[in-house]
């Protein structure tokens, strides 16, 4: 199963969407995981429906997240339209890891004997633009004089490997400028109704690749954010998120 060059046809999703694209926010919301979206010249991959709907082909509600989240706080999102099957955005783009074989036990039959051409393609027409409309997004903003949070939605499975995550958010941050970060634990943490994750269920290490590359380097305040999925698969879910989010990055911010 080869991957023929271009990867996108001309009536295919471009590799990212931009949603409310005038913010004024000094929030920059990003989804490296928010869409499922195969390109047709890969064939699902070799999997069945079922599993591209899986969290193992997006992360389940951001999509639906963000948007509100960028309506309610006027702020930029740009979301990745293509499943992390096809190539994971959140990771470094020569890393094993960016084309998995396997994804939580689910072998993956289009993602194995990639010539180097096939792999270059997927980062060259997918990786690359999502990163490089960030950084363009960031240098705008630099030049306008506006401030920037990158705040990096994501979504996490109720149970891995047959353990439960009892965590409703994780707050995730690796040093660096993370005074924002901890400061919007703290916000979440005092809301005695949620169980609130510190780099919990993940924690942010040399896996991540969108945060560290942008945030990092221009000293950027960031926040990496895990809801469980459970609790955002539905617009009902997704709107009582945007309003507790809303409310803990603007006290964050403010704070």
């Amino acid at each position: 199963m080869s991957s023929t060059l271009p990867l996108l046809a001309a009536n295919e999703a471009p590799p990212f969407a931009r949603h409310q694209a005038q913010g004024r926010s000094p929030f920059l919301l990003i989804g490296d995981h928010a869409g499922r979206a195969i390109p047709g010249g890969l064939a699902d991959l070799g999997l069945g429906g079922d599993d591209l709907l899986r969290h193992i082909a997006w992360d389940i509600g951001v999509h639906g997240l963000g948007s509100m989240l960028a309506e309610r706080l006027d702020a930029v999102f740009i979301r990745q339209n293509y499943s992390r099957l096809v190539i994971d955005c959140n990771r470094d783009p020569s890393s094993a890891e960016a084309i998995p074989l396997v994804s939580d036990e689910t072998p993956i039959p289009g993602n194995c004997g990639l010539s180097e051409g096939d792999r270059q393609a997927r980062v060259a027409q997918i990786h690359v633009p999502y990163q490089a409309a960030i950084a363009a997004e960031i240098a705008a903003r630099a030049a306008a004089g506006m401030p920037t949070v990158l705040v990096s939605l994501h979504s996490f499975t109720p149970v891995m490997a047959g353990v439960p995550r009892p965590w409703h958010v994780g707050v995730l941050h690796d040093g660096h400028n993370d005074r924002f970060a901890r400061s919007l634990l703290a916000r979440l943490q005092g809301d005695a109704a949620l169980q609130v994750g510190d780099n919990e269920p993940y924690r942010m290490d040399g896996t991540d690749y969108t945060v560290p590359h942008h945030a990092f380097a221009a000293d950027l305040p960031y926040v990496e954010l895990e809801i469980r999925q459970d609790l955002i698969a539905e617009a009902e879910g997704q709107e009582r998120w945007c309003a507790i989010l809303a409310a803990a990055l603007g006290a964050a911010w403010d704070g």
